[in-house]
């Protein structure tokens, strides 16, 4: 497989790359986080930036004043993001929320959506984890939520979600729910797009470890029009399963972006620490565990770029995304625990960059099924098609 860059891709990388580095610097890190409201931290002038520089639309068509590139190109927004631990809510949006819109969506829901995404007015997320009593299950093909048809062609919401990103600065969520008709009769499964402000939706913040809140959304009756059924005529599943793939692989590629500056953090301070009149990095139990994480960290890109090159060519890559969010959970673990022993007790100081790494290392892991789901998703595969 050619992981090689086409020259448009290129420069989405470097332009990428270069923005997030000169905004979202540790200082200026730590001043968004300072100032960070009960929606949690987000940095809306890095984000007007990458928009007015056509990033967050680099995916979408012309029409909707994108670039008309593919997903790699959005990952490669998503790496820059990641390597810099910026707080703006790009797999969210450009991902959980474009992505879907964009290849099931009508001609008006394209519209009214994806042209907001490119301008940088609208924040997308989509709800995929079900809260059932106290037990958070990850989204499938069966959701918990109901959508009731209405005589009208519209549609009442009942049901609760659990962690959705960016649910508190979103204008919209994707909401994957199990139709039924008036007499509770099952008819399929649909993903409705739903505002955040819509009565009955009620939002309450899950705080996290990371510093990057996510919300239970519960949804009382919550009435939607026929034309926010995404799609017409769309397969319920289908949707659900593009936005698992697509979102799962881009935090992965997100994770390696993460991964590769905590590494050099851990390369820099190694080489400038000094022990017995030495740099630690000559010591050779330090060099080993560098090794590991260094190789772990390929792991994680190169799966996750596979992953992505596959969904961008429109080719099957369930177990490709599976591996890669295995090799993302468990090998992120690895390196970042690797880079925070290797720091010592400055890996722990919030005044030094290290710890949102690891922070972020922490919910990419968890978000949408962990490694030992991933294993399972393997087995089955392997199960249904041993060849």
């Amino acid at each position: 497989m050619d992981f090689n860059y086409s020259e448009e891709q290129e420069a989405v990388r470097q332009l990428a790359a270069q923005i997030c580095g000169d905004r979202s610097t540790h200082e200026r890190l730590k001043q968004v986080e300072a100032e960070a409201g009960d929606e949690g931290p987000i940095d809306r002038d890095l984000w007007r930036e990458l928009a007015g520089a056509g990033l967050l639309g680099i995916h979408l068509d012309e029409d909707f004043g994108g670039a008309g590139l593919d997903f790699v190109a959005a990952c490669l927004v998503v790496e820059a993001v990641g390597r810099t631990a910026a707080y703006v809510p790009v797999v969210e949006t450009m991902v959980y929320g474009a992505l879907p819109i964009a290849r099931f969506g009508t001609d008006a829901q394209r519209k009214t959506w994806l042209t907001g995404v490119a301008s940088g007015d609208t924040i997308l997320t989509a709800a995929m984890a079900e809260l059932v009593g106290e037990v958070i299950l990850p989204g499938g093909a069966e959701p918990a939520t109901t959508a009731t048809a209405q005589a009208d062609g519209s549609w009442l919401l009942t049901g609760t979600k659990a962690c959705v990103p960016a649910a508190l600065v979103a204008d919209a969520m994707l909401v994957p729910a199990t139709c039924q008709a008036a007499d509770g009769a099952v008819t399929g499964v649909g993903v409705f797009i739903v505002d955040t402000a819509a009565e009955g939706l009620s939002l309450t913040p899950q705080t996290t470890t990371t510093g990057r809140p996510e919300a239970v959304a519960e949804l009382a009756g919550v009435h939607v029009g026929a034309d926010r059924l995404l799609g017409d005529g769309a397969d319920g599943a289908e949707v659900i399963t593009a936005i698992t793939e697509y979102a799962t692989t881009a935090l992965c590629v997100q994770e390696a972006g993460v991964c590769a500056s905590a590494l050099e953090l851990t390369a820099e301070y190694t080489k400038t620490r000094v022990q017995f009149d030495k740099p630690i990095a000559t010591f050779q139990a330090v060099g080993q565990r560098a090794a590991d994480a260094y190789v772990d960290t390929e792991a994680i890109r190169l799966t996750a770029w596979q992953a992505a090159s596959r969904l961008a060519s429109g080719l099957p890559a369930a177990s490709e995304v599976a591996v890669a969010k295995y090799w993302a959970a468990e090998g992120g673990q690895r390196v970042v625990h690797a880079a925070s022993h290797l720091h010592g007790g400055v890996g722990v100081d919030r005044d030094y960059p290290l710890h949102r790494y690891f922070l972020l290392t922490r919910q990419i892991e968890l978000t949408l099924g962990g490694a030992n789901e991933s294993l399972r998703r393997l087995g089955r595969m392997l199960a249904d098609d041993p060849v």
